[in-house]
């Protein structure tokens, strides 16, 4: 039996033992996220553009009075396992969210999917779970993983740039990263180099880059590793002399540390909060008051999470226990994103624009990131053909 038939026979004997459900009195989602050590700079992010759309919502996601248990899985996946045993049996959630590593997201997606837990994930895309493995439990706000490369190697490709050196962290999304950078880059490489997802000293793989004398480095660190790997690489004296290109490593959140060394930097992003929209306008402008700081893509994709939730509650009149209901009303994807159009593919992942971007001085003399181009339209991830759903 196929993946799709097994699961509408599933969600056809589930919806006739809730046919007569009433209505939710409310609402409890487990947001796990990573709180402490170098990744909490993404970490904090989502949790502060989940509490602006709570905010927003006036802690009511669909009408129904909503509780946020929010969870730092410390970037450890048996910890993320842990939590996610504390959320389906003790919290009871309704949905799991949140989700900040790859790595993460691979440890607690087979417990949360298989149990029929509804997730949505507002950050890692691993390519496993956007393919052969995807779920009609599981979806996504942010991207699947490949896709900011795939941007960058096709703004590359366009450019004619030839000999570019690839680095990046040895783990799921690092790999996936590449991958998709490679898959629509198809210039020469000069070399391609994962290292240690723990290490924030980049001497070596610096001056190895120096000796391989490529024509440009294309680099994805996230978080304090890009903080790091950045700062190190212009202080080396290496940013005049090989451009950097990136993808998931100069944001909002990053940018402030790095500062002036990140100025004549390129990257790609799905996010343009700049764009003449009035849902991004509010959510800029709200963030900014409330945390100090503009948000960085992590937030927007946090945000939409709940945007998201709000609309698919709203669509079955509170009766989240009718989860097939529940589950084609997420699907439908009918809300207004920070982003504008936003839509899903069949494997539970957005189809949508990534834009070249760069880092100038802003009127203020800071660093800020200018959208100069759309690198892929309308863009799909690669993977949902593997998938089983329609």
């Amino acid at each position: 039996m196929g993946k799709r038939r097994g699961f509408l026979l599933a969600a056809t004997a589930l919806a006739a033992l809730v046919q007569t459900a009433q209505a939710a009195d409310k609402l409890t989602i487990g947001f796990m996220t990573t709180l402490s050590g170098p990744g909490a700079v993404i970490g904090v992010e989502l949790r502060d553009g989940m509490l602006i759309a709570m905010d927003h919502l006036n802690k009511k996601v669909g009408g129904l009075p909503t509780s946020v248990i929010v969870e730092d899985d410390q970037q450890k996946p048996d910890v993320a396992r842990q939590l996610v045993n504390k959320f389906q049996k003790s919290d009871r959630i309704d949905v799991a969210a949140g989700f900040s590593f790859s790595n993460l997201m691979l440890a607690v997606y087979g417990p949360l999917t298989q149990a029929g837990t509804v997730t949505i994930s507002s950050n890692p895309g691993p390519s496993q779970i956007a393919g052969k493995e995807c779920s009609p439990y599981f979806f996504s706000t942010s991207w699947q993983g490949d896709s900011w490369a795939e941007a960058m190697g096709a703004y590359l490709q366009k450019k004619g740039v030839q000999n570019i050196y690839l680095i990046a962290p040895n783990y799921a999304a690092g790999k996936d990263v590449l991958t998709g950078f490679k898959r629509f880059y198809k210039g020469s490489v000069a070399g391609e180099v994962y290292t240690p997802l723990s290490q924030l000293d980049f001497s070596a793989e610096l001056a190895q880059i120096r000796a391989t004398n490529p024509s440009a480095v294309f680099a994805f660190f996230p978080g304090g590793l890009g903080i790091q790997f950045v700062k190190q690489y212009s202080q080396a004296g290496l940013k005049d002399k090989f451009t950097l290109y990136t993808s998931y490593t100069i944001d909002n959140t990053t940018l402030p540390a790095i500062g002036e060394d990140a100025v004549g930097l390129i990257n790609t992003t799905f996010w343009n909060a700049g764009a003449d929209n009035p849902v991004t306008k509010k959510f800029v402008a709200d963030f900014q008051a409330k945390f100090g700081r503009p948000p960085a893509e992590y937030a927007a994709q946090a945000y939409d999470t709940i945007m998201l939730l709000d609309s698919a509650v709203k669509a079955v009149n509170g009766k989240i226990e009718d989860k097939p209901a529940f589950l084609a009303a997420i699907r439908k994807a009918d809300f207004k994103s920070v982003r504008g159009a936003f839509r899903f593919n069949s494997n539970g992942f957005p189809i949508q624009d990534y834009f070249q971007g760069r880092v100038v001085k802003g009127e203020d003399g800071k660093p800020t990131i200018r959208i100069e181009d759309i690198a892929l339209k309308d863009h799909g991830d690669a993977y949902a053909s593997e998938c089983g759903l329609k």
